[in-house]
């Protein structure tokens, strides 16, 4: 079954993401390597010329193996119908109504991937995957490639576009069989340019927010569990929440960053800092549910919305302050039930009441509605704690 799962990993490859990042790399690397053999430094001219090509070539090769090993090792995915070992461990863990299982600690169900994902961090469309466990390694190391190959041969183009508008004659005086740097030539450039100055600001911001999370050994995901957890017991006057996955920063770099490049564990248990369990993380996780769910409250649709992302005919507020988020819309019909949970002025945010079997099929209808469009019908108020199969 290896190669199937291959096979469909590498289907991840025909979309948006993967298609643009794979232009963007390829369009720095040959147009650097065209200015480095015709323009700049002629390999046969000069050792310099070699080692420069070289090292253009060398980036591609890091880039390229690891954006291709992030996308077809994956992160990682929870079996379905996962269920600790211990019947007694279940009531410590959350329940996925889509996947049917437990979710072990520091797993999350990704709504693109439809699978529970282990220690995911997020998912990236530049590599149509979720970043978790298995792949965190090599996505860090494209992320940290990616920007120095693309500055490296910003400052190819650079000094190809220098030599040629104003040391000319140097070039014409030494070159084998000179070639014109035409004005296509120069518009090249300035795009070629443009694409890799982004993307070293770009993917070098992202680069830096992953060496933040492996110094911490916190996800993207879990800083912000830990920031609510953070905010209920300053609420609920209770102790400080310890956090159980800091291990220090040598141990915190060697569970990404090692030898082997990839990661130590099985992704289901974690080594944790002393007075700390298994489950202290998803025990928190488990009374913010309940913390949230206090506040949730019941709406009624009174009024159709098609589930546009700039809805007319809601009012002209409505359609100009949406939020600023990519999570979905989800359209309403008259009576429909919506359990919302967050909002802003104009927008509310929530889960729609659908039959338990179309949930269990994977269908969940979850995301954002104009707030015009329903009525509150009450508080939810507290569940029951050893109901967790309702929660998802």
């Amino acid at each position: 079954m290896g190669w199937i799962t291959s096979v469909k990993s590498l289907g991840r490859l025909i979309h948006f993401g993967p298609l643009i990042a794979l232009f963007i790399v390829f369009t720095c690397y040959t147009v650097a390597i065209v200015d480095s053999m015709v323009w700049l430094w002629p390999p046969r001219n000069s050792l310099l010329g070699k080692c420069n090509v070289l090292l253009l070539t060398f980036w591609l090769a890091l880039i390229l193996g690891n954006f291709f090993r992030a996308i077809l090792k994956g992160p990682g995915y929870v079996s379905k119908h996962w269920a600790p070992e211990k019947e007694s461990d279940k009531q410590f863990l959350q329940f996925c109504k889509i996947c049917q299982g437990y979710k072990p600690p520091r797993a999350h169900h990704c709504r693109i991937c439809k699978r529970c994902v282990l220690k995911m961090d997020h998912h990236c469309p530049w590599i149509n995957n979720c970043c978790g466990h298995f792949n965190h390694t090599n996505f860090i190391m494209f992320v940290f490639f990616a920007p120095i190959g693309c500055f490296h041969a910003f400052l190819v183009y650079c000094a190809t576009v220098w030599k040629q508008l104003f040391h000319r004659s140097e070039y014409l005086s030494t070159a084998y069989y000179p070639v014109n740097f035409t004005l296509n030539a120069f518009i090249v450039n300035l795009f070629a340019t443009g694409l890799a100055l982004g993307t070293t600001f770009a993917v070098g911001f992202l680069f830096y927010h992953q060496v933040k999370s492996v110094w911490r050994n916190c996800t993207g995901i879990e800083q912000w569990i830990v920031e609510k957890a953070e905010d209920r017991r300053d609420i609920n006057n209770e102790p400080d929440f310890v956090y159980p996955y800091d291990l220090g920063v040598k141990q915190n770099l060697l569970q990404v960053v090692n030898m082997s490049c990839g990661p130590r564990g099985d992704g289901i248990t974690w080594p944790v800092v002393e007075g700390c369990d298994q489950y202290t993380l998803t025990v928190e996780q488990l009374q913010q549910k309940l913390w949230k769910r206090e506040r949730m409250v019941k709406y009624i649709a009174t009024r159709e919305y098609s589930g546009r992302w700039f809805p007319c005919t809601q009012g002209f507020c409505t359609c100009i302050r949406f939020p600023c988020t990519d999570e979905p819309r989800i359209p309403l019909q008259k009576g429909d039930i919506v359990i919302v949970s967050r909002g802003n002025k104009y927008w509310l945010y929530g889960d729609k009441s659908i039959p338990d079997k179309l949930v269990k099929s994977g269908v969940r209808e979850r995301g954002w509605f104009p707030r015009r469009c329903a009525v509150a019908a009450g508080h939810i108020g507290q569940y029951d704690n050893n109901d967790k199969e309702k929660v998802s």
